[in-house]
């Protein structure tokens, strides 16, 4: 592999993970993208919750999912967002529209580089991969960005097409339903970011 000596003096491009409790869904898409981006170490992903049960490892049921996709939920603490955490980050993704549009109005200059999950990977099958720059992951993840937004409202989009269910409290089949909506996204995202 080569390292682009230039990459490894930028800071890692910072993807924010954001959901409800911080203790299902942002932090399975934050071991899911970390497992699947492999040694991107120019990405760096992180998670918080809107109402986060702060201190609080992930959920059980989700945990087992994440062991059974060959990711870990070792050593993961719940997290606040807050709106240093947004201003930071260089990608936010919800896993709601009701949280984007939540976070966009606790931090209003995050518009721009805000998506819920699964827009950003529906987005993202419309960008044509020639139209990403050679070069390491968060390069391309960075490119990414205002190409898929460009392809904002292209089609129309089916109430809750863009969301990830909340398993919290639910069932095991609940959280596996919620696991496989936020699953082939991660790795969607992944795919195209690594070329």
């Amino acid at each position: 592999m080569n390292l682009d000596p230039a990459a490894l003096l930028r800071k890692p491009f910072t993807v924010l993970v954001v959901c409800t409790g911080n203790i299902c869904r942002s932090p399975a898409v934050e071991r899911l993208f970390t497992a699947g981006l492999g040694d991107a170490a120019d990405i760096r992903v992180t998670s918080a919750g809107v109402g986060a049960v702060v201190g609080a490892p992930i959920s059980p049921p989700m945990a087992t999912l994440l062991h059974a996709a060959g990711a870990s939920s070792d050593g993961f603490v719940a997290r606040q967002v807050t709106e240093q955490m947004l201003r930071d980050a260089d990608l936010v993704l919800a896993l709601t529209k009701a949280l984007r549009s939540q976070l966009v109005s606790l931090s209003p200059s995050v518009v721009r580089r805000a998506f819920t999950l699964r827009e950003l990977a529906r987005l993202a099958r419309s960008v044509d991969p020639a139209a990403l720059p050679a070069g390491s992951a968060g390069t391309r993840l960075e490119a990414l960005i205002p190409l898929a937004a460009a392809q904002r409202g292209q089609r129309p989009v089916e109430a809750g097409e863009d969301d990830v269910v909340d398993p919290y409290g639910g069932n095991d089949a609940l959280y596996r339903r919620s696991f496989d909506e936020l699953g082939p996204a991660v790795t969607q995202i992944a795919r195209i970011v690594l070329g």
